[in-house]
């Protein structure tokens, strides 16, 4: 039994979705999201309260997948999604260059210019240490987040890079001395 795949939908006012073929298309203040729904899987609308079932149990691996992306896309049209990273280490930094591009200058030779896709914004604080990345679709927001990181990830022996905030890291000890 999926636990994911029963919990309710609550859709604020405002928020429509229609169902064409194997997606559903969500509408709401933010702008739109389209997510996939797998064979076997139906939407069905109970007052404010989407629930989401299925066929038979050969859609039971889908279920809760289906429930979590439809989730998503209501959840992204109507609050949005956000992600934050910190840039850690002496000259590193970030500047928005108009508003579809990020350039980074992260200790390498050259600053690294990331363009921004569309529907994502990006917010730098005063500090050009800490980054907002917002968006209505949460996969697209996770994969600029991550390219992001990708481009100087933090370092096990002196912790710089970008990191996520809040982000764990176990730093290594260096190398020691032998007498």
């Amino acid at each position: 039994m999926s636990r994911i795949g029963k919990k309710p939908i609550a859709l604020p006012a405002g928020v429509k979705y229609t169902v064409e073929g194997n997606t559903v298309l969500v509408e709401g203040p933010k702008g739109k999201v389209t997510a996939l729904i797998a064979p076997g899987i139906t939407l069905v609308k109970e007052g404010d309260v989407l629930n989401i079932e299925r066929e038979s149990d050969k859609a039971a691996a889908f279920h809760g997948l289906t429930r979590a992306l439809v989730y998503n896309a209501v959840h992204g049209v109507t609050q949005g999604w956000t992600k934050d990273l910190d840039i850690v280490g002496i000259g590193y930094r970030a500047e928005l260059k108009g508003k579809s591009m990020v350039v980074f200058t992260l200790g390498y030779s050259h600053p690294i210019e990331f363009p921004l896709p569309t529907g994502i914004e990006v917010t730098i604080d005063p500090k050009q240490t800490h980054l907002t990345i917002s968006g209505i679709d949460r996969q697209k927001v996770g994969q600029v987040a991550a390219d992001m990181r990708s481009l100087r990830k933090p370092d096990p022996y002196k912790n710089k890079g970008v990191r996520y905030t809040g982000e764990k890291l176990k730093k290594k000890a260096g190398k020691s001395g032998s007498k």
